[in-house]
């Protein structure tokens, strides 16, 4: 005969393994329902990506349009450079916007391709000076920034004015420079001198595309606010407010020609150097895709850079699945 002791014993004991298992159980439940929730998040986050995928399909075929159109200028026709378009889909909406990428100081330009090696090139340090001095950058000050940048991206450990890895080594945590060309605009922080201020002056009017060639820009499309790009390929000679103005009385369907443009009275009696006048360009190379894209209870945000070739075909230059900075 069990003794009442031991009776309260099993009790306590069997009470004990219920709450054990309740608690187990409960564990067991969560990990399912966190797992479904995270395998939800996981597709809606896919299925939104694959939308932005779309929009940049969308983006190539119009670029395509655009080139076919006239094989030798891309001009403003179509209200196509900046302007939004927004498609509603099931539970959320996707937005893209196409731009010429082609309106901006190459920051890769500041050095040139010698077979593997990568070396100053003068006149990029020299324009991408003047284009600071035209965004009130003192000119002593622009010069170390440039020299800094070029000293950044150039293959040699030998510095030309600005900081090379030993300078760098003695920061906190020590680094070293790249090496090679600029993959986005933002690596532009980790140059010496870059204060978020000078980068915030600098970032409207520059990008980094994937060559080492003098920024291509297209004069057909550039916009009046970036009359300081004008100042940087004259060399200085034009103003950025004569810029502007340049850029404002644009014929309605752009320059027909190069010589057209150079035949402007603001520039008739330019001569800036050969490398710095090929530049000028009336058909845009590298064109930007944004897309935002929200599904559900997820989103997707895609920056890609397109760029298209002498015969007219688009291909894909650079994607990156964040917002461009």
């Amino acid at each position: 005969m069990n003794r009442p002791d031991e009776r309260g014993v099993a009790l306590l004991t069997v009470l004990l393994l219920v709450a054990v298992m309740s608690v187990i159980a409960i564990a067991v439940l969560d990990d399912i329902r966190f797992g479904v929730r995270r395998a939800a998040n996981v597709a809606g986050v896919g299925q939104a990506q694959l939308y932005a995928l779309g929009v940049e399909e969308l983006a190539r075929v119009r670029v395509g349009r655009l080139s076919r159109l006239d094989s030798g200028r891309t001009t403003l026709k179509g209200d196509w450079n900046g302007r939004a378009f927004s498609f509603p889909i099931e539970n959320g909406v996707l937005t893209g916007r196409i731009t010429d990428a082609t309106g901006c100081f190459n920051l890769n330009s500041v050095v040139e391709a010698r077979g593997e090696r990568l070396i100053r090139r003068d006149l990029g340090v020299r324009q991408f000076v003047i284009l600071m001095g035209a965004l009130g950058i003192p000119a002593g000050r622009g010069q170390t920034l440039a020299d800094n940048l070029a000293d950044w991206i150039d293959s040699d450990d030998i510095s030309m004015g600005g900081a090379e890895d030993q300078d760098y080594a003695r920061a906190r945590p020590a680094y070293r420079t790249g090496g090679a060309l600029l993959a986005e605009v933002s690596e532009l922080r980790a140059v010496r001198g870059f204060t978020p201020e000078v980068y915030d002056r600098l970032r409207p009017y520059v990008c980094a595309p994937p060559t080492a060639d003098l920024s291509p820009v297209n004069v057909n499309t550039l916009s009046p606010d970036r009359g300081a790009l004008i100042t940087m390929i004259t060399l200085g000679a034009i103003a950025p407010e004569a810029g502007a103005r340049l850029l404002a009385g644009r014929p309605t369907d752009g320059w027909d020609n190069l010589q057209s443009f150079w035949n402007e009275p603001l520039l008739v009696d330019q001569t800036p150097e050969d490398a710095a006048r090929d530049q000028v360009a009336l058909r845009t190379r590298f064109f930007g895709v944004d897309a935002e894209v929200t599904f559900a209870n997820s989103s997707a945000t895609l920056n890609a850079l397109l760029e298209v070739d002498a015969s007219g075909a688009v291909r894909l230059a650079a994607r990156r699945w964040t917002r461009d900075e």
